[in-house]
């Protein structure tokens, strides 16, 4: 077995909601491991920052504004990644949206449409316009973040949880009928996490406390214990595996 089953020199990988919390620690993390990272989400002075970060400690890394929840930006981002770098061998779609929190009767349509938008029109045309890149080079991996929330409805986040649910059916469906292009497609399902993203659970102690008697370990999880799940499922390491789910989550869903 070849002892680089991890390396990803060469390989050309965009990550999206990369600005900050777990996507900047994925971003990180693959460039840590030869990748050239695409550094991408909404405002690109985030992307910038980051990207400049991991060029200073060595690694390659090029920021690109992108809006999943916008059409016209999907499309003028993967224009970009063609005419720059000629392939796209790794999507980790990783950007989202929760702006509501509250009981599900509720919502209202603006924040249902802006989070169906990103989380599932957003993934699923990202996913095309990589799949079909993928699909003339002979391959690739795409990395779907979608959350415990899809299995488990988290309380005050209904329509984000249905989402969630779609991600990790969507996941399945590209698997399928993209094994035979050589594109495998998998997932993450995080647990709580330490970012500003779940700062509506993570900064309200009552909640807090509530949600971490029902995590085994007992605590929120970090950024980076998010990355090294999908440095897996991106590599060789995972080179049989697709259409899967991996659970980070503390054993929460146990």
């Amino acid at each position: 077995m070849n002892k680089d089953i991890f390396d990803l020199s060469g390989k050309v990988a965009l990550v999206t909601g990369a600005s900050r919390g777990i996507g900047e620690s994925i971003a990180r993390l693959l460039a840590a491991y030869g990748a050239h990272v695409i550094v991408s989400s909404r405002k690109i002075e985030g992307c910038e920052d980051v990207a400049t970060s991991i060029r200073e400690t060595g690694g390659k890394a090029t920021a690109l504004a992108c809006h999943v929840g916008e059409m016209e930006q999907i499309d003028a981002i993967f224009a970009n990644i063609k005419s720059q770098f000629g392939r796209l061998d790794i999507l980790v779609n990783n950007a989202a949206a929760n702006p509501y929190f509250g009981h599900i009767l509720d919502t209202d349509l603006a924040a249902y449409n802006k989070t169906v938008d990103v989380n599932i029109r957003g993934y699923f045309f990202m996913s095309v316009a990589a799949g079909k890149m993928m699909k003339e080079q002979g391959g690739g991996v795409m990395l779907n973040t979608a959350s415990v929330n899809g299995i488990s409805p988290g309380a005050m986040q209904g329509i984000y949880s249905i989402t969630k649910a779609a991600v990790i059916s969507m996941t399945k469906a590209f698997a399928k009928e993209c094994g035979p292009l050589n594109i495998r497609v998998n997932a993450l399902l995080p647990g709580l996490t330490e970012t500003k993203f779940a700062s509506a659970l993570t900064n309200n102690e009552k909640i807090l406390k509530t949600a971490l008697k029902t995590i085994p370990l007992g605590r929120v999880a970090q950024p980076d214990e998010m990355a090294g799940t999908v440095l897996y499922l991106v590599s060789d390491a995972s080179s049989y595996t697709t259409g899967t789910t991996v659970t980070v989550d503390g054993g929460y869903l146990a």
